[in-house]
Parts: structure tokens; sequence; C-alpha cells
């Protein structure tokens, strides 16, 4: 997982490509271009029998910049940022505050791919892509572009819901000096949490909690276990980063940071103690047998007064 910071300042996470899903789309791009290359040289051959020379290299010039550029310029730029591998693979360029790709990085990133890909057999592509943190290549470094999938073994985000109970105060949060390390650190917690032995999962949650806490106003109702604390401060700070994110054009981005409908508002409980709360949901395949319910923890969260 990748950040990006959109033109509204909002941090949004993205799945950043990897280099075998990559190469696997580039190969399928080539798999495309090869047989059109071939096809065009062929028809030319007849026509070079009745023509000057230099008019056919001058059309052979042309035809190899139209296959081997104009074919990733133009699907990229019709259909935002996707080309056949690319569809194929899941994967999508959208510019580095992940708006969608425009004309001109498409343009710069297929002007750059023809040196990278095709004159010198993907070599700097290569090494670009293993020293960038983000997997850039060239292109995308000139183009201020970056590779993401749109495809992934499971959607954290969803796992992540608002307690019902904490709804109507969680709106009240103030959350800007919530450093993005806790926050990253709650993130995985929660998604980890049925995989947790009791006694670990009490213990780590009190922790995270106890930093958020420090960053978080105001304090968490009595009795709240660590998991619905966190779980609300994070899908609270999800639904305004969706709002914020709204504004602007969101079809570049990948499924889980597109804008949803925001949770509805629930009425302030009497009690906060009053009933359990929900617990975070566990990721399950399709088919697979539904975990065991996990053994009660002791005590609610106590924020540091």
């Amino acid at each position: 997982m990748s950040e990006v910071v959109t033109g509204d300042a909002v941090v949004v996470e993205v799945r950043v490509a990897q280099m075998p899903s990559r190469a696997v789309a580039i190969i399928i791009d080539m798999a495309v271009q090869l047989p059109l290359l071939i096809a065009a040289y062929i028809l030319l051959g007849t026509f070079a029998a009745i023509s000057d020379p230099a008019i056919f290299g001058a059309v052979m010039i042309a035809m190899l910049v139209l296959v081997t550029v104009a074919y990733p310029v133009i699907f990229e730029s019709i259909s935002r940022g996707r080309s056949l591998g690319k569809l194929v693979m899941g994967l999508r360029v959208v510019s580095d505050d992940g708006s969608p790709e425009r004309f001109r990085q498409a343009l710069f990133r297929g002007l750059a791919g023809f040196l990278e890909l095709w004159s010198f057999s993907g070599a700097p592509a290569l090494i670009s892509s293993l020293i960038s943190q983000r997997g850039k290549r060239i292109g995308d470094i000139f183009a201020g572009t970056i590779v993401i999938s749109e495809r992934g073994p499971r959607d954290t985000t969803q796992l992540i819901v608002m307690p019902p109970r904490l709804a109507s105060w969680a709106t009240t949060l103030e959350l800007s000096q919530l450093p993005e390390e806790v926050t990253r650190a709650a993130r995985q917690y929660l998604v980890r949490w049925h995989d947790l032995s009791p006694q670990i999962r009490h213990e780590m949650g009190m922790r995270i909690a106890t930093q958020a806490a420090a960053f978080v106003s105001p304090a968490a109702p009595a009795g709240v276990p660590p998991h619905a604390y966190l779980s609300a401060i994070l899908a609270e700070r999800r639904r305004r980063e969706q709002l914020r994110f709204a504004r602007q054009a969101g079809n570049g981005l990948p499924p889980q940071a597109r804008p949803q409908t925001p949770y509805p508002q629930v009425p302030q409980p009497q009690a906060y103690q009053a009933g359990p709360y929900p617990q975070p949901q566990a990721y399950q395949p399709p088919g697979a047998p539904a975990p065991e319910p996990p053994r009660a923890t002791p005590g609610g969260f106590a924020p540091p007064q």
C-alpha cells in the first residue's frame, strides 16, 4: 500500500502495482503490438517495390511510432489509464495525487516507453522500478504518474466499520493531529484482531488506543472496548476523507478509495455501557466456514485523563 495526497490535502491509500503484474501487462501489450508491426512490415514490403526508398523509410518510421507510441497513449487516454495489458491484469495509471491520468501524462509515458521498453529492451524501466519505492519507471517519474492495482486479496477498508453506538460521538472527534503511524497500527490491529490470542488482543488494543487517545478528542465514553474505540476513529476518518474527496474526480482511484455513502446518523444512546459492541469483522474467502466466536476480553478502554 502507498499513500497519495489529493488536491484537497487528503491522504488516500492505494495499492501500488507489483513488478510481476506490471511485467505481465507489458508482455500482453507487446503481444498485440508485435503482430501489428509484422503485418505493417509485410504490407510495406510490397509498397517498397513501387516507391522511392526514402518514402518507404519514412512510412516505416511512422508505422513504428504509431504502433509503439500511439497505441499506449490512445488506449490510456480513452480508458483513463488502462491499456489492454493493464485491463487484463487489473492495473491503472493515475496521477501522483490520485486523479485520473491526463493525455499529456499518457504522451510522456508513451514516448519514454519507446526508449525504455523497445530501444533498450526494458532494462531502464526495470532498474528504475526496482529503485523507486512506488515502482515507477522513468516514464512515470517524468509524467508524475503511478501504476496502481485495482485488485487485491482482501479489501481491508471494508473490515473496519463504525460501531452504531459510537456513530454520534464520532462525528464530534478532532482527528487532525492523529499521526499516520498510529492510524496504520490501528488498522493492522483491527484487520488481525481475529488472529490474535485474547491476552495479546487486549494488551495490544489498550496500547494502540492509549496512543490514539493522546491525539484525539473528546475522550471515549466509559466502558468502550479498545477495538470499538479504534474502529470508530478509523471509520469516521475514512468517512471524512471520502466526503472531501467527492469534490474532485475519483474515477482514477481503486474501488476502496472512491466516495461512498456516509453511514447514517444514530441517536445518542443513554448509556454506552449497556449491551455488547460489535466485534471487528474477519475476512472470509468465498465458501470458507464461519470462524468460532472469540472469547470475551476484560474491561473497556479508559482513556488517559
